[in-house]
């Protein structure tokens, strides 16, 4: 039953994208996401489903080199070149001369690059405004020259304005014209265009014949919403799709790899897996518990389960590699030790915590670990199992006591540090982001290292501050869950995939398809 209905919505989406008889055919690359694209404003999008879809459609001031999340890879994209003053508080950006925006939106212009960094930068209008809280202003110098003032230096800006999340570059006049519905009616000036989505079911997109780097050799795209990784499997299997999100674990990964048609690719960043511990919610207020905690996960146990490839340990609450990530203080597993802290805490008959968890295989089993491994020590983990989308919801309504999070952030130990554990980001506030544990004891580090006036200096409190946010037990490090995508060998990239900040390999103009 299950396998029918899987084939049967393919092969109405299939059907849909097929060429009439006669005409040229059409090359089709058929990819399966693990969920609903819910935006595609590029200013909103912070999900991986989203992600992917953006990566295809947006540019940046400057990208990371196709196949790279290395920061020492970046390069010119939307600008040619681009000048940064002494202090490093001055950039001056110069745009390449006749970008053509999507469908009928004009030219980009430097009105387009003001505007997109200034809603970047707006609450209102972005998920990610707390990265531009840098700039003090953004101005047009002439129609392809941009100037951008920080408030102070700022050493991982032009991260900031990279094809990435904020960074990516909006038409102006589309989304004023357009307004809540351009999350609907996206335009930008990367390879590939929107041409419509089915909610749940898939989002289509065309080659761009503008593109400034040259029409993509892939006439279109179509991205299928497949939730349940056996389904995505199956349509990999049968040749329905040719790109897959695949199964994060080891297991799938070894024994893929031995299959005729599996081209596996592991690649970073890997989505850092924290175990976020609340604060406002009792008895998570009281410190001793949530040492406790800390000292009941065996997190080598986690690493054994989904493989040291895939998920490599995490040993800081900065995710591995992340520039200025430190270990000095880490946490061992020791049940006696946590059965001793819950007795200090007057839990000498146990404690119980509620969690809201994603069914998603990512995550729902490595949960069902975890609580397997706190009752040993007193600490019954009540789980309420929902989808993805609720336990997003959720979550960030503030209803969870732990929550396990995974995310995938610019290099650099300010990122995660200001999204995760500043108390302007704590989840129910104005300035929202993703601090589940109401974590403030690192405010102070966390803002004098953006203007600090070296690198050393700005190490040293990064360093305190993880050292505070570990001794406060704000989140416990578990690991670096790395993008698993398998693609047929029809399917040519075009480069070596090593890294991809928006989690999905890129489908650029270099990229081809040979015929079934």
């Amino acid at each position: 039953m299950i396998r029918n209905s899987v084939v049967g919505l393919a092969g109405l989406v299939l059907a849909a994208c097929l060429p009439v008889a006669g005409m040229a055919q059409e090359t089709v690359l058929r990819v399966a996401g693990d969920g609903n694209v819910s935006t595609l404003d590029a200013h909103r999008a912070s999900s991986t489903s989203d992600k992917t879809v953006i990566g295809w459609m947006y540019n940046g001031l400057v990208r990371f080199k196709p196949g790279s999340a290395d920061p020492k890879d970046i390069e010119p994209d939307l600008a040619e070149r681009w000048e940064q003053s002494p202090d490093g508080k001055v950039w001056t950006f110069h745009l390449r001369q006749g970008v053509k925006f999507h469908g009928d939106w004009g030219t980009l212009s430097a009105d387009d690059v003001v505007y997109s960094l200034q809603r970047s930068a707006d609450p209102k209008r972005s998920t990610f405004s707390s990265d531009f809280a840098a700039i003090e202003k953004v101005e047009k110098l002439d129609d392809l020259t941009v100037r951008v003032t920080l408030k102070y230096t700022d050493v991982n800006f032009l991260g900031r304005v990279t094809n990435y999340h904020g960074g990516n570059i909006v038409s102006r006049k589309a989304a004023e014209e357009l307004g809540d519905k351009f999350g609907t009616n996206p335009v930008g000036t990367g390879p590939f265009t929107y041409v419509e989505q089915v909610t749940q079911q898939y989002v289509k997109l065309a080659a761009n014949p503008n593109y400034f780097r040259g029409k993509p050799k892939i006439d279109s795209i179509v991205i299928r919403a497949i939730p349940s990784d056996s389904a995505r499997e199956l349509a990999f299997t049968s040749g329905e799709v040719d790109l897959i999100y695949a199964k994060r674990e080891q297991r799938w990964v070894d024994s893929a790899r031995k299959r005729a048609g599996f081209n596996v690719e592991i690649f970073r960043p890997g989505e850092y897996r924290l175990l976020h511990l609340n604060q406002s919610q009792p008895p998570l207020d009281d410190i001793r518990v949530r040492r406790a905690i800390a000292a009941a996960v065996n997190v080598d146990d986690l690493v054994r389960y989904v493989g040291k490839d895939v998920g490599p340990k995490g040993c800081s609450i900065v995710p591995p590699g992340y520039l200025g990530e430190d270990c000095s203080v880490r946490y061992d597993f020791n049940l006696a030790k946590a059965k001793e802290l819950l007795a200090e805490a007057g839990h000498k008959d146990g404690v119980t915590i509620k969690a809201i968890v994603s069914n998603i295989s990512a995550q729902q089993p490595i949960m069902e670990i975890i609580q397997a491994q706190l009752a040993k020590a007193g600490i019954k983990l009540e789980m309420q199992v929902v989808d993805h989308a609720t336990y997003q919801s959720q979550t960030r309504k503030d209803l969870s006591g732990l929550v396990f999070y995974g995310a995938a952030r610019f290099p650099i130990a300010d990122t995660y540090l200001s999204e995760f554990f500043h108390s302007r980001a704590t989840v129910g506030t104005p300035t929202a982001a993703t601090n589940f544990s109401h974590c403030k004891v690192a405010d102070k580090e966390i803002e004098q290292a953006r203007t600090a006036p070296d690198a050393d200096t700005q190490k040293a409190l990064w360093k305190e501050a993880q050292r505070k946010i570990m001794e406060d037990v704000c989140a416990i490090p578990l690991f670096e869950l790395r993008q698993v995508w398998a693609r047929s060998d029809r399917l040519d990239l075009g480069y070596e995939l090593k890294g991809a900040m928006n989690l999905a390999p890129p489908i650029t103009e270099a990229t081809t398809l040979k015929p079934r």
